[in-house]
């Protein structure tokens, strides 16, 4: 995502809390923001934060054709999909704590991450790309991906540029394999192609043995992130899944042929013209698989 200044965030969600909340919910936020911002007062910004809902109630909105415009237009990579009031009035007060002071900023939201509940962290996480000084934040991100809370999890996974763009390798193949582990929806995860690496492919292809071992199913997307890394070790399990996998196993496979240079693979494909032609015609994607494995 590239670097937006905070300030327009601030008002660009203000402008969808004032539309969306009630006329006595936003003037109770622009009188508490104004009430710790001017006086630094963390107790006033942590009880905030704490009682938003019951003043915004925990509603989803929809964004209309501008705003999502102007967000696309702003801020590429960042979403507000899933969204309820709630949380992005939390997200807005996050973004109006002064930062001026480095180690207030960072001990004061840090002490919200220790004490948050499920909504709140959620809130929180959603925020990591937002929030200053974001080099100091990599190591509350890797926790967030060691949580068992599955909305906490969604709002690391699914549209937030923050774990790609910060989380060193191997926590970012925990939070791969987290997705994978959990269900989460694997083709949401922001850099997923750019970040693929052969350790996560490996681990893949152990983890895709280990639920054939036990007789269950692997999610098709998994193949997506083997298809860089093609070679003695994962090329028989693609071509195990190429030729007895379902339709959809076959098809993701064969997404994966298409898009390397590996020539065995390349042959595989060849041989099967109809598939590639729905590949070559655009007919055929990992959004597609993607659908098709959550339905």
């Amino acid at each position: 995502m590239p670097v937006v200044n905070p300030d327009w965030f601030i008002q660009y969600f203000q402008n969808i809390i004032q539309r969306t909340a009630s006329p006595a919910a936003f003037e109770w936020l622009l009188e508490k923001a104004n009430q710790f911002v001017n006086d630094k007062g963390t107790s006033i910004f942590y009880s905030t934060f704490t009682t938003v809902p019951r003043q915004t109630g925990k509603l989803p909105f929809t964004l209309t054709e501008a705003e999502i415009s102007e967000l696309s237009n702003n801020a590429e990579g960042f979403s507000l999909n899933g969204y309820t009031i709630d949380r992005l009035v939390r997200v807005w007060i996050l973004l109006k704590w002064p930062s001026e002071n480095k180690d207030a900023y960072l001990k004061t939201i840090s002490q919200l991450f220790k004490a948050a509940e499920m909504n709140e962290l959620v809130a929180l996480y959603s925020a990591l790309p937002l929030l200053q000084y974001p080099e100091d934040w990599v190591k509350q991100c890797a926790e967030g991906v060691r949580s068992n809370i599955g909305t906490v999890l969604e709002a690391l996974i699914c549209n937030n540029p923050y774990p790609s763009k910060y989380l060193e390798e191997a926590a970012w193949n925990q939070l791969v394999m987290k997705a994978f582990f959990t269900d989460k929806p694997v083709n949401q995860i922001i850099g997923l192609d750019e970040r693929a690496n052969k350790a996560l492919a490996y681990t893949l292809s152990d983890y895709a043995h280990e639920r054939w071992a036990a007789g269950r199913s692997v999610d098709p997307q998994l193949w997506r992130l083997v298809g860089k890394f093609i070679d003695e070790r994962t090329f028989p399990d693609l071509k195990r899944v190429f030729f007895n996998g379902d339709v959809i196993e076959k098809q993701a496979v064969a997404l994966t042929f298409y898009n390397t240079d590996n020539i065995p693979a390349q042959v595989l494909l060849a041989s099967e013209p109809a598939l590639k032609l729905t590949i070559e015609n655009g007919q055929l994607t990992w959004d597609k698989i993607a659908g098709a494995s959550f339905t």
